[in-house]
């Protein structure tokens, strides 16, 4: 679930491989169906939204990454269209900016979170091994240097910057631990 930059939108990913989208309205008391985006093989995994709220791009569980006009539920196939558009966050796994995070080996389902810092300088990663990887952005470059932190017992299921970017949440999957790292 991701609301756009703007707030007039919310699109919920769902294990029917589609994207729902809502438009939102009443400061946020009133939801009413836009459509759904449909074209994925697979389950939705993770959502962004531009920083205009015009696009979506969405990674799906067989590793697909599609483009979409959320307002009219359409799939944008112009690689013109989407090679420059701004993401408002970066939370997929999959994509040109962050594709060097992918170790040498990876399976596709090693990694299970992407986050980018406001500030869009560095990029974090939890993956199934425990560990929190810290990489510059954007991470194009094939397996790119990275810090490693370990703490978690188990995988990591989610990670996020606080709004300052000066510490980092991790959250753990089956040692069901919430970690806070500090950016230094």
């Amino acid at each position: 679930m991701r609301y756009s930059p703007d707030g007039n939108f919310l699109a919920i990913g769902s294990h029917d491989n589609c994207i729902y989208i809502y438009g939102v309205g009443d400061n946020g008391r009133k939801y009413s169906r836009v459509g759904k985006c449909s074209g994925h093989s697979s389950f939705i995994t993770h959502l962004d939204w531009s920083v205009n709220s015009q696009f979506l791009v969405s990674n799906s569980g067989d590793y697909e990454i599609l483009y979409w006009v959320p307002s009219a539920c359409k799939q944008v196939v112009s690689v013109e269209t989407t090679r420059d558009i701004e993401w408002a966050t970066y939370t997929c796994t999959l994509g040109f900016h962050v594709f060097g995070v992918w170790p040498e080996g990876s399976d596709g389902t090693d990694i299970n979170a992407v986050c980018r810092a406001h500030e869009k300088k560095l990029l974090c990663t939890g993956d199934d091994f425990g560990k929190v990887h810290l990489f510059t952005y954007p991470c194009s470059q094939f397996r790119a240097p990275s810090h490693i932190y370990g703490g978690h017992s188990s995988h990591v299921t989610n990670v996020d910057f606080l709004c300052e970017d000066s510490h980092l949440i991790s959250t753990g999957g089956k040692d069901t631990s919430i970690m806070q790292w500090r950016v230094i």
